[in-house]
């Protein structure tokens, strides 16, 4: 699920301490290492990518800088509570048995987690697959059916999202497994995080595995850090990760 990584409408919560022509290229390279994260998956698991893209119109500038084997999933509606669904159904009725939407938030998280939820989506039975987010949400959904129940109602963009989502679940007798936790760089803390991790190889909080070293993430930082972008942050963003 991506956002087209335009100056100003993209990473805004990251504007300060980023720049809006900064935010919207570290977009960019989020969308091309998860993309790249992918690909990895799909050399051992056969799996097709898609990049559910919005807003329409904004195909072009997708085809830039994807890679040849990804292929555009146009949006018909607008807000999540529609584009998951929308996305889900599309690709089903394209001939697939599942989808697994993956957000342009969490450039690190780990391969093994990408490979763990295709598993569990292809094992018999109906379920939702769900990889939690740190900060209340969910990096990762995935199903054989579109389940729009899931997606109704739900206080999008808080704290409540994964857990309104498996009480939808239950409610309407659906199995969730649940993947490893991870966290999605949404605002000037976990901005903090990613630097920690790409740059120094700290592992950010309850995050207990090692994640995706993302290529083009790093070296922007790298580029960012020399321009001391974290100096014209916030004292949110340099405060000290638990270990």
């Amino acid at each position: 699920m991506v956002k087209a990584p335009r100056s100003g409408e993209v990473k805004t919560r990251l504007i300060p301490p980023l720049r809006a022509d900064e935010a919207s290229f570290l977009s960019a390279c989020f969308v091309r290492d998860i993309l790249a994260n992918l690909l990895a998956v799909s050399d051992s698991v056969p799996v097709d990518c898609f990049a559910a893209y919005s807003p329409l119109g904004s195909e072009a500038m997708f085809r830039d800088f994807l890679p040849q084997q990804v292929r555009l999933l146009p949006p018909r509606s607008v807000g999540l509570a529609n584009s998951l669904p929308d996305a889900i159904e599309d690709l089903i009725s394209g001939g697939y048995e599942g989808a697994c939407l993956v957000n342009a938030d969490s450039p690190t998280l780990p391969t093994s987690v990408l490979v763990e939820a295709i598993a569990n989506l292809r094992a018999p039975g109906e379920r939702v697959v769900l990889g939690p987010a740190t900060d209340g949400g969910y990096y990762l959904i995935g199903l054989k059916h579109p389940h729009r129940q899931l997606f109704r109602d739900i206080d999008w963009s808080t704290e409540r999202v994964y857990q309104q989502t498996t009480e939808r679940a239950a409610s309407i007798g659906l199995e969730v497994v649940t993947l490893p936790a991870w966290y999605d760089v949404d605002d000037a803390a976990s901005l903090g995080w990613l630097f920690r991790e790409l740059l120094d190889g700290r592992r950010p909080p309850q995050c207990l595995r090692d994640g995706y070293v993302a290529l083009h993430t790093r070296e922007y930082l790298r580029v960012l850090s020399a321009g001391d972008v974290q100096r014209r942050g916030t004292d949110e963003m340099l405060e000290p990760l638990s270990p």
